[in-house]
């Protein structure tokens, strides 16, 4: 055996040395390739048997640690004391006597012993020892099962169906997994084995990892995670698969079993229902997971269409890819294989799972209004459905599984008919974003309220700002109760104080209105059919908190933001007005009239113009505009409407036939803001004085006989009181002085230094300065906001309009609300100052 084993080495070295000699020494002489070659095998030899005989004579013998002789004459000495022991309690058994009682041989000569009476009675240890031994067999029949369990699971191999326990590593798993030793994939790479075997010889340590630890792979096996991770894993099997806040690869794990037991074992349909509503559970309790939503929503359609089921052939109304949900392609092309018209429903769920649909916010933010406006549009377009032109291709299927193990093919018919693929038509997907851009268009005032308004979801504002048609489909009880109350209102004059409107609609919030809730406000009572003055897109300014607005009937039909240019003139020349005639604090009832055939004769305005053109003024007569709001509002207008409202100051200054010095001064302020000549008031108020008689504005024609109109009178000569006209001019030379001192101009200032670079996108560098500072506040008045401006060498309007521009293309609101001066907006000032701190940092 030793020869045996040394040629062997001898052989093996040879050959080694031989491959070395070719390779590596082919420059020695042959003499020393020979030598090499025979010579290194046989020093190979004598190592390997030095090294055996080394290893022989280190090894320990047996040294027994005592002498076994010993050890037998202990034993028999043991064995022979016990024999004598035995033989004397033979001897020493108890006799009976003669009266039968038990007596012990010591005790012979002796009195007899009292007989043994034992402390409880014997049976009812006995009766106790029978009732339990029921339970102690049953309890050992269960351990001796549990233990048959245990050992069977050690072997167990393949599927556990669902109802069926089985133990790993001493955790109880509810089935519907696959246990033993992972087989190869089929078509798989070299040493690929399927993935949601647990192999029960792969240890499981006794620490769990984390829940949502990363230490998963992207394609989790179990045979290849670390043991930490298979303790987490059949946890979380052992609890029913039901804790969400895991790391999805676990869930994914399990699923690919269930994906394999499903499409590549294929058990009866009863077993597919099961698996289907595990995967069902499982697509749920991941919801937020986007990998989850698409793996296993692929896996459902495939297994609706393997069963048929009926509840999976509803309309699907999101997308987890750019492509159609298998459950829709095949519904849609078997609708159309069979020409069944399309209904509202199923053109918007092919319309939002469409990978080409275009949605703007209000889709998103108003998602139930928006579906359900678009049925009502589809209905009124297609009463009797939508008929699509059939596709020539045909629908194929086939899945990938997620695990990547394997993949399958799917016939695909409807009703014995080849499905139509649907995923190349475009027409009905054109004609659906048509009707969603309307939808959209009509719920962009609601979902811009949602927006500022996120908590008044379902308020009455929300609900008026609702197209008319969605009423019914979201009723609110609110809305009859206030179109009652805004009725009474109006009869009562139309005056209530902004306060009670704001409270009546459910607003409770006190303080400030800003001119975004003044517009829902508007747009609100707009789609009950009453409007509200001051038009907040237009008016001058926006009321307080315990001033009035005016409450009027109207259809609503007309867009505030469409306004003509001669609404808006129109709008100041009526502020004017009212301001010159409460000049003296108290408005005549000829000013009044003079105020409101002003109205009538403007042109080209519509009549709902000029109805919300009366309520405004009511509201200026009202509430009359301080002079800062008009000279904010009068710095910009041209030279034609500066005529036209110097001929409307003048017409209501003559209108009750008294010039009072309070008007005068408040016309000479008026100028000074237009850029006039305060001294030309006193010519334009001589050369105003108007008759009241008819105007003849065509030459008379003969006609039907009547009543004749009277000749026209002369105009009578005006006489001017010179005391009067010395009195006035006094005044208004007082009036002058502490005006100018109020409007005169500032020196320029130097404007402060400011970077080239921007820190805010969309503004130059002067106006992301200015708007630094204007952040430090929650107000400014119209001169600081003024002085503020040209510190930074920037014209106040013009700053004014280019922050708020931006702002609104950023935040879809003004950072500066006009307010009596200037409210900051709190929230967008609050994000600018945090980027203003992180560029710091």
């Amino acid at each position: 055996m030793k020869f045996l084993k040394g040629a062997l080495t001898y052989v093996l070295a040879f050959i080694a040395c031989m491959f070395v000699v070719v390779t590596a020494l082919e420059s020695w002489p042959a003499g020393m390739q020979m030598l090499f070659a025979f010579g290194v095998p046989g020093g190979v030899v004598w190592w390997r048997r030095s090294v055996s005989e080394k290893k022989i004579a280190n090894r320990p013998s047996y040294h027994p640690r005592q002498d076994n002789a010993e050890l037998i004459k202990a034993s028999r000495a043991r064995a022979e004391r016990i024999a004598r022991e035995s033989a004397d309690s033979v001897q020493s058994l108890s006799v009976t006597d003669t009266a039968g009682d038990i007596v012990s041989p010591r005790a012979r000569g002796h009195s007899a012993l009292t007989p043994y009476q034992p402390n409880q009675d014997n049976a009812q240890l006995i009766q106790a020892g029978r009732e339990a031994r029921s339970a102690l067999a049953e309890a050992a029949q269960r351990r001796a099962a549990s233990v048959q369990k245990i050992q069977q699971t050690s072997h167990l191999q393949g599927w556990v169906p669902k109802g069926q326990t089985v133990v790993i590593a001493g955790r109880v798993l509810p089935g519907m997994v696959y246990v033993g030793a992972a087989p190869s994939v089929v078509g798989g790479g070299y040493g690929e084995r399927c993935r949601a075997y647990i192999d029960q010889k792969q240890s499981v340590s006794s620490v769990r990892a984390g829940k949502s630890e990363d230490s998963m792979p992207y394609w989790p096996g179990y045979s290849s995670i670390s043991s930490n991770c298979r303790a987490t894993y059949l946890d979380w099997l052992a609890d029913g698969a039901k804790d969400p806040t895991v790391n999805p690869g676990y869930m994914f794990l399990y699923f690919y079993g269930l994906e394999r037991r499903f499409l590549v074992d294929n058990p009866p349909e009863d077993e597919k229902r099961e698996i289907l509503a595990e995967v069902q559970r499982l697509r749920e309790l991941f919801s937020a997971n986007h990998s989850v939503q698409r793996y296993l929503g692929d896996f459902i359609d495939v297994a609706g269409l393997v069963l048929s089921a009926d509840d999976l052939k509803a309309p699907v109304f999101k997308s987890w890819t750019w492509e159609l949900p298998l459950s829709l392609k095949v519904t849609l092309g078997g609708m159309i294989a069979n020409d069944i018209p399309l209904s509202a429903d199923w053109l918007l769920s092919w319309f939002l799972c469409h990978g080409e649909k275009r949605l703007r916010t209000p889709a998103h933010r108003c998602e139930d209004e928006f579906k359900a406006l678009f049925c009502k549009k589809f209905d009124q377009r297609y009463p009797k459905g939508l008929k699509v032109a059939k596709s020539k291709k045909q629908l194929k299927c086939s899945y990938r599984a997620a695990s990547g193990e394997f993949s399958r093919d799917l016939p695909v018919t409807a009703n014995g008919r080849p499905v139509l693929d649907v995923s190349g038509l475009t027409k009905p997907v054109t004609l659906a974003q048509a009707i969603a851009d309307e939808a959209m268009d009509e719920l962009d005032k609601l979902s811009r309220f949602l927006g500022r308004n996120p908590e008044r979801k379902g308020s009455f504002e929300a609900h008026a700002l609702l197209p008319t048609c969605l009423w019914d489909q979201f009723p609110s009880e609110q809305r009859q109760d206030l179109i009652n109350w805004v009725k009474i209102r109006i009869e009562a004059g139309g005056l209530v104080p902004v306060g009670e409107v704001f409270g009546q609609i459910g607003n409770q919030a006190a303080g400030k209105r800003t001119k975004r809730q003044l517009t829902d406000l508007a747009d609100a009572l707009g789609s009950l059919g009453f409007g509200l003055a001051p038009d907040p897109r237009y008016g001058l300014r926006m009321p307080k908190e315990r001033e009035p607005v005016v409450l009027f009937e109207w259809d609503g039909s007309w867009d505030a933001e469409c306004a003509s240019t001669e609404y808006r003139n129109a709008l100041i020349e009526l502020a004017l007005g009212a301001f010159i005639a409460q000049a003296d604090g108290q408005v005549s009832e000829s000013e009044r009239h003079a105020l409101f055939n002003r109205i009538a004769r403007v042109r080209d305005v519509s009549a709902l113009e000029c109805r919300l053109l009366k309520a405004n003024l009511d509201w200026f007569l009202a509430v009359p505009a301080d002079i800062a709001t008009l000279r904010s509002r009068l710095k910009d207008v041209d030279g034609d409407q500066k005529m036209a409202l110097r001929s409307a100051m003048i017409a209501i200054a003559h209108a009750d036939g008294l010039i009072k010095t309070e008007e005068v001064a408040g016309i000479e302020r008026i100028y000074r803001i237009l850029g006039l000549d305060p001294s030309t008031v006193y010519s334009d108020l001589h050369a105003g004085e108007v008759s009241d008689a008819p105007v003849r504005v065509k030459a008379a024609e003969p006609g039907a006989p009547g009543e004749a109109i009277p000749d026209d009178p002369s105009t009578p000569q005006s006489r001017l009181d010179p005391s009067r006209i010395a009195a006035i001019r006094s005044d208004t030379a007082r009036v002058s002085s502490v005006l100018g001192q109020i409007f005169q101009s500032e020196p320029d200032v130097e404007p402060e230094p400011s970077t080239s670079v921007s820190p805010i996108a969309g503004l130059d560098a002067k106006c992301a300065a200015l708007v630094r500072d204007l952040i430090a506040k929650d107000y400014w008045s119209e001169d600081d906001f003024t002085d503020l401006a040209k510190r930074h060498g920037l014209m106040p309007l013009g700053a004014l309009e280019a922050i708020n521009e931006w702002s609104f293309a950023t935040y879809d609101e003004a950072l500066l609300d006009e307010h009596d001066g200037y409210d900051v907006t709190d929230d967008i000032a609050q994000a600018l100052k945090t980027q203003f701190e992180k560029e710091v940092a």
